[in-house]
């Protein structure tokens, strides 16, 4: 079977309007502003609004990536929505975001694979259109962290925003688009990473909401040795799928969870700053939204030209990790 090749026909991201700063959390929790740009490199964060849910992310994000694609939303056939913090536990953001853009046709569905959602959507609605089965796919990456984020736990509420990236994906020219995906999970590590309640296992109840299971809860030490491994292996095994070399990349687009991490990653792939995009100074980590918000700023930017040679790269909880080679 002859597969069609499938690329990026148009990028788009939304963050809110509101900024958290590091000296607004000096004032909420024990910390300061050297301790967590020495320790992260994050200075700001976006938050929703008190009645923004991650659908209303998601809407202003695939309104852009459509109008760069050229299409409508009445030509999509696929919504994918990766995220954590979906507006409800069901009917699913897709199918909500679907009603929103008015795409009639379109299947939808949610994919909870948290930081590594996007590339996981990717992955998934990528493989409807290289088949023939559909033309075109809406893939976001979104997530309201603020809504699940302990603001009296200094050790997470320094780390989160939040915010939606979107890209339309569709048939490109062979020499283009997704060359390999690499995908995997480790699921020993769950514990590390996770929020206990309000599923089948922990319903929400008093206790839950007194034991504050609502809340992200994580290994922050054991988190990080992870991710400073996997994302390297992972950089690794979609290079040598795609046969590209590390010298072949022209930019990098990894998660942005923490400097220090992008920082192993660079040094493993022998690459300097100036080949990687970083926007985690003005956005924190915003989960499965943080890869596709900062390709769409790399392409607002003018920092990708056709034929440009990108890996996507990310990490999170289930534990999870992917990464993508592709051809502007």
């Amino acid at each position: 079977m002859n597969l069609i090749p499938v690329g990026v026909l148009g990028t788009g991201k939304y963050v809110p309007d509101r900024i958290l700063t590091n000296q607004e959390l000096e004032t909420m929790v024990e910390t300061n502003d050297e301790w967590i740009v020495t320790r992260t490199g994050i200075r700001e964060r976006r938050i929703a609004a008190e009645g923004q849910a991650t659908s209303d992310l998601c809407y202003e994000a695939s309104l852009i990536a459509l109008a760069n694609a050229g299409i409508t939303a009445d030509q999509l056939d696929l919504i994918v929505v990766s995220t954590i913090t979906p507006d409800m536990a069901f009917p699913s953001t897709a199918c909500i975001l679907q009603e929103k853009l008015g795409a009639k046709k379109a299947a939808a569905f949610d994919l909870s694979a948290a930081c590594s959602g996007f590339v996981y959507g990717l992955a998934n609605a990528s493989n409807f259109i290289a088949t023939g089965t559909y033309k075109y796919a809406l893939v976001i990456g979104a997530d309201c962290l603020s809504k699940i984020t302990d603001y009296t736990d200094r050790n997470t509420c320094i780390l989160f925003g939040d915010g939606a990236g979107a890209v339309v994906i569709g048939e490109v020219p062979e020499e283009r688009g997704f060359k390999s995906f690499e995908l995997g999970a480790d699921g020993t590590g769950g514990p590390l990473l996770k929020i206990e309640g309000g599923g089948s296992r922990n319903p929400a109840s008093q206790t839950s909401i007194d034991q504050r299971m609502h809340y992200i809860y994580m290994a922050g030490a054991e988190v990080f040795k992870f991710a400073v491994r996997i994302m390297g292996n992972a950089a690794d095994e979609v290079l040598n799928k795609a046969g590209w070399d590390k010298s072949d990349i022209d930019l990098l687009v990894p998660h942005q969870a923490n400097m220090r991490i992008i920082q192993a990653s660079l040094n493993r792939l022998e690459m300097t700053a100036d080949k990687c995009m970083i926007n985690l100074d003005k956005y924190g980590n915003m989960s499965a939204a943080s890869i596709p918000v900062a390709l769409a700023e790399a392409a607002e930017q003018g920092r990708l030209t056709e034929g440009d040679r990108l890996v996507l790269v990310g990490f999170g909880g289930g534990l999870t990790w992917g990464a993508t080679a592709l051809v502007w």
